[in-house]
């Protein structure tokens, strides 16, 4: 009740005592998704879960601790909103992304492409500092139910995708977990040996012979 009545006055957490300032305040009051998007950077950036605390997530957002009540009843609620926005930035998106392409082997290719490939900045592109983080979070029970979550959607897409391209289901799901598997291996090891990675130039090439490989008809 109290939030609503300070709602209705202009006086959410981010308002000023003037008027003047309860509108420019408004005008930039944060949402929960900027919470969790915060929330997220901070995972990434090394800090693990113990980076999701209210006092330095309010200082990164240039808010105070108000603003976090407004939106949430507490931590837990915090970190439920963030690993569900990594759900869909990170898996939903994606496949949306691809989706696009008509033709099933060439969307597994533009898939593994897309989330695999590399520049000549970075020899994986895909070392995703977050979802490394969260992988070696799988003690935390929310973290652990997120990535089952994940793990079995991007699984079932893939064999999803073999099926489309014409193998038997039961083939078809075990070359959706082996491409799972490769996807996690390349991660992991772009993470912790990226030299052990073809170059730039040799990915493309790479990339190509695993995507045969994983397609081949015995």
């Amino acid at each position: 009740m109290a939030q609503r009545q300070r709602a209705e006055q202009g006086q959410g957490p981010e308002h000023g005592q003037g008027r003047g300032q309860g509108q420019r305040a408004r005008k930039a009051r944060l949402t929960a998704r900027d919470w969790a998007d915060a929330a997220l950077a901070a995972i990434g950036e090394g800090g693990g879960l113990a980076a999701v605390a209210v006092e330095p997530l309010a200082a990164r957002l240039g808010t105070t601790k108000g603003s976090f009540y407004w939106h949430f009843a507490n931590r837990e609620a915090l970190i439920e909103a963030a690993l569900a926005r990594w759900v869909e930035a990170n898996t939903d998106e994606i496949i949306a992304a691809v989706e696009t392409e008509p033709d099933p082997e060439k969307r597994l290719r533009r898939l593994f492409t897309k989330v695999t490939g590399i520049t000549p900045v970075t020899r994986s592109a895909t070392a995703d500092p977050l979802e490394l983080s969260l992988l070696a979070s799988t003690g935390h029970p929310q973290v652990a139910a997120a990535l089952r979550q994940v793990t079995e959607r991007r699984i079932d897409y893939l064999a999803g995708l073999f099926s489309e391209v014409g193998f038997p289901e039961d083939e078809a799901r075990r070359r959706g977990l082996m491409a799972y598997s490769f996807y996690l291996g390349h991660t992991q090891l772009g993470h912790a040996v990226p030299s052990a990675l073809p170059s730039p130039e040799a990915f493309p090439g790479y990339l190509e012979a695993t995507m045969d490989a994983l397609l081949r008809r015995e």
